[in-house]
C-alpha cells in the first residue's frame, strides 16, 4: 500500500533476471488477488490492463506514410488507441502469434515483411526504416535445397507400407 512505480522501472528490473519472453507486458496494481471459493485464483475476475499497464515510451507521432501504416496496424493488432514511432511490439503486449496477424496486415498495405524482421526490429520507427531499406525483403528469400540424398528418400518410401502403420 502506498508504493509506487513504474511499468519501465519495472521492466527493467525484471530484465536484470529474466529473459525478454518472460517479462510480462503489461502490469497491473491490485489491492488483493481475487480468489474462488477454493481460494485458488480466479483469472475471470482479473481485471483487463489498459493503456497505463503496457510500458509506453514518451508519445512520438510517426513519420511518413510506413510508420503510420505500421502504427495503424499495432494498434488495431494490440487493441490500443495510439501508438508512438519509439514504441516497441513485444513491451505493448505484442508476441509471437500476433507476429504472423502482423505480416499478413502489412503484406495487405503493400509493406513486406518477415518473422525476422519484426524480432531484430520491434521498435516501430526501426522496423519502418527496415522495410523501407530493403521493400522485397520477402520476395528475397529463397529455400534452400533438398539435401536429403534422393537413394535415403527412395528408401524411406518403400519402408512405408501397412505394417508400420499404427
Amino acid at each position: 500500500t502506498g508504493a509506487t512505480w513504474s511499468v519501465p522501472d519495472l521492466r527493467e528490473a525484471l530484465s536484470r533476471d529474466l529473459a525478454e519472453y518472460m517479462v510480462p507486458s503489461a502490469f497491473v496494481a491490485l489491492d488483493t488477488l481475487p480468489l474462488t471459493t477454493n481460494g485458488k485464483l480466479d483469472r475471470q475476475a482479473l481485471p483487463a490492463p489498459d493503456q497505463t499497464a503496457v510500458s509506453q515510451r514518451e508519445y512520438e507521432a510517426p513519420q511518413g506514410e510506413t510508420e503510420t501504416a505500421i502504427a495503424e496496424v499495432w494498434q488495431e493488432l494490440l487493441g490500443l488507441e495510439r501508438v508512438g514511432r519509439r514504441d516497441h511490439f513485444f513491451e505493448l503486449g505484442g508476441h509471437s502469434l500476433l507476429v504472423i496477424g502482423l505480416i499478413e496486415r502489412l503484406r495487405q498495405r503493400g509493406l513486406n515483411a518477415d518473422v525476422r524482421a519484426v524480432f531484430i526490429a520491434p521498435v516501430l520507427s526501426v522496423l519502418a526504416e527496415t522495410l523501407r531499406a530493403n521493400p522485397n525483403a520477402v520476395d528475397d528469400f529463397q529455400v534452400p535445397a533438398n539435401l536429403i540424398p534422393d537413394s535415403f528418400r527412395d528408401e524411406a518410401n518403400e519402408a512405408d507400407t501397412e505394417e508400420f502403420h499404427v
